[in-house]
């Protein structure tokens, strides 16, 4: 992917399930078998992802702070936003 880097809003967030939280708060999210990890700047729409497999927890990620701190965001054109990881300390 060839995305040009973007700047985020202050707050993203991410979609998933109780079972993959103890995961998350060790080592983050991390982009698995995908290219980037997913976020949004929408409740719904993580929402909506977190329920496609189960009761949705809703993490909200502190984007602005991230990119502050020189972590890379891009925006797809469907608008996506996409990192390569977000470590446990941006996450609430």
């Amino acid at each position: 992917m060839d995305l040009p880097q973007a700047t985020p809003p202050e707050f993203l967030y991410h979609g998933t399930v109780h079972k993959f939280m103890k995961d998350i708060r060790t080592n983050g999210l991390q982009r698995m078998n995908r290219h980037h990890v997913h976020l949004s700047e929408n409740l719904g729409t993580a929402e909506n992802v977190g329920n496609r497999r189960g009761v949705a927890k809703i993490l909200t990620i502190h984007s602005g702070q991230m990119h502050r701190d020189g972590i890379p965001f891009y925006l797809s054109a469907n608008g996506v936003w996409l990192t390569d990881e977000v470590p446990p300390k941006y996450i609430q």
